[in-house]
C-alpha cells in the first residue's frame, strides 16, 4: 500500500512519497513500473499528476537522492518544479526552518534548493549545458553561441536555439505565444530527429527584458502549467539572443518564476518560486494492482540484479529489488513489510484515510508554528 503526499509548483503536480527508509511506502516504492505510474497519475481514473517523485537515500555523498517519473511512465534527468515541491514536502515532513539546504542527487548531478523565509524555494540550478552533444541535439552552435537552427514540422518552420538543463529544451521566440497551437506543434518538436533523447518544447513572448512569457509542452508529460528547468533554459536562450537580461520574471501558464544567470557558461542558473502542499493519501489496493504483465515481460534490468552476489552491506531495494528481492533468505525490508502487512491486516481502509489526514494535519501544523 502506498501512501503519498501530493504537491504542486505553479500547478504541475506530482505525487511525493518518502522512501528514505525501510518504511511501507519504501517497500511499495520498490514495486513501481511504469504501468502503476500511469495508473497513479491518470486524472480520470487514478489520482491525477503531472509526474511521481520519490525521496531516497543517497547514494553518492548527498543529503537526499530524487527519482522522478513522468506521466507516461519515462523518468526524465531532473524537474525544476519538482525538485521544489520535494523541498517543500522534506520541509513539512522533517520540520526543517527557512535558510535549511538540501543537497539533492538527481539524473542531472547535485541539485541544491533552498527555503526561504517567505515559504518560497530557491534552487540553485547548476550551469546550463551549451555545446550540442551534451543538450543533446543535433543542431550546430550559432552565431548567439547557442546550438540554434530552422526547424520544420507540420508544415511550418522556426527558429530555435536548444539548451540543456541536465534535461534538453527547444526555445522558440515568438510574437504571440497564445497564439501558437501548442498541442500540434510541441507535440511534433518533442520527437523530432534533431533531437535523439525528444525534447522539452517551450514557446516564449518577450515582452520586456524583464519580463517573458512562455508556454510549454513537456517531454513524457504534454502541456503542462510549468516547467522550472525550462523556464531557465529559457532565460539562457533569450539571453544568450539578446532578448532579455541577466535576470527577469518569467510567466508560466500556472504563475512566475524568477531566473537568474550571469551570462558565465560555468555559472549556476538560479530559480526562485513556490511550492505548496495539497493532500496526503493512501493508493488503493485496486488501484495499485497486481504485478501488471507488462512489467514482467519487459523487466528493467539493473546492475545489482546482473550480480546479485556482488551486494554487500545494505540494498537500495527500491533500484535493486525491481524483478524481485535480490536476497530473499535475508530482506533488509522484511521488517517493514511484515510492519506494513500487520498494519493493512488490522487496519480498515477508514482507519488509513484517518492516518493519512493525521499526518498531513501534523507537518501543516508544523509548517504554520514555522510561520510558512
Amino acid at each position: 500500500m502506498l501512501h503519498f503526499s501530493k504537491y504542486q509548483g505553479l500547478g504541475n503536480d506530482f505525487l511525493l512519497v518518502d522512501a528514505r527508509q525501510n518504511s511501507p511506502a519504501a517497500v511499495a516504492f520498490a514495486e513501481l513500473d511504469s504501468v502503476r505510474v500511469q495508473r497513479l497519475c491518470d486524472r480520470r481514473f487514478g489520482i491525477g499528476a503531472d509526474g511521481v517523485i520519490a525521496a531516497l537515500p543517497p547514494q553518492a555523498g548527498g543529503d537526499v537522492r530524487m527519482r522522478i517519473f513522468n506521466a507516461d511512465g519515462s523518468e526524465p534527468e531532473m524537474c525544476g518544479n519538482g525538485i521544489r515541491c520535494l523541498a517543500r514536502f522534506l520541509a513539512d515532513s522533517d520540520g526543517d526552518l527557512p535558510g535549511h539546504q538540501w543537497q539533492v542527487e538527481t539524473l542531472a548531478g547535485r541539485i541544491v534548493p533552498e527555503l526561504l523565509e517567505s515559504g518560497m524555494i530557491r534552487v540553485d540550478m547548476g550551469a546550463p549545458f551549451i555545446e550540442p552533444q551534451a543538450i543533446p541535439t543535433t543542431l550546430e552552435i550559432g552565431v548567439s553561441g547557442l546550438a540554434q537552427g530552422t526547424l520544420a514540422v507540420e508544415g511550418h518552420s522556426f527558429e530555435v536555439a536548444a539548451v540543456g538543463m541536465g534535461n534538453p529544451h527547444v526555445v522558440i521566440p515568438v510574437a504571440d505565444v497564445a497564439a501558437v497551437d501548442l498541442e500540434r506543434f510541441g507535440a511534433a518538436l518533442e520527437v523530432h530527429p534533431a533531437f535523439p533523447a525528444k525534447v522539452n518544447v517551450h514557446f516564449v513572448q518577450v515582452l520586456s527584458p524583464e519580463h517573458l512569457v512562455m508556454r510549454v509542452w513537456e517531454r513524457g508529460a504534454g502541456p503542462t502549467l510549468a516547467c522550472g528547468t525550462g523556464a531557465c533554459a529559457t532565460l539562457v536562450a533569450c539571453q544568450r539572443l539578446g532578448l532579455c537580461g541577466t535576470e527577469a520574471r518569467l510567466d508560466l501558464p500556472g504563475g512566475p518564476l524568477s531566473i537568474a544567470w550571469s551570462g558565465d557558461p560555468a555559472a549556476s542558473v538560479w530559480m526562485s518560486g513556490p511550492a505548496e502542499a495539497v493532500f496526503d493519501g493512501m493508493v488503493t489496493p485496486e488501484l495499485w494492482g497486481e504485478t501488471p504483465e507488462p512489467a514482467r515481460q519487459q523487466p528493467v534490468p539493473s546492475p545489482v540484479e546482473l550480480n546479485p552476489g556482488s551486494l554487500q552491506g545494505s540494498v537500495d531495494c527500491a533500484t535493486a529489488c525491481v524483478k524481485g528481492c535480490v536476497r530473499p533468505d535475508a530482506c533488509p525490508s522484511a521488517e517493514a513489510r511484515a510492519r506494513a502487512m500487520a498494519l493493512l491486516e488490522r487496519s480498515s481502509l477508514d482507519d488509513l484515510v484517518n492516518l493519512a489526514a493525521d499526518s498531513l494535519e501534523s507537518r501543516t501544523r508544523a509548517r504554520f508554528e514555522r510561520g510558512l
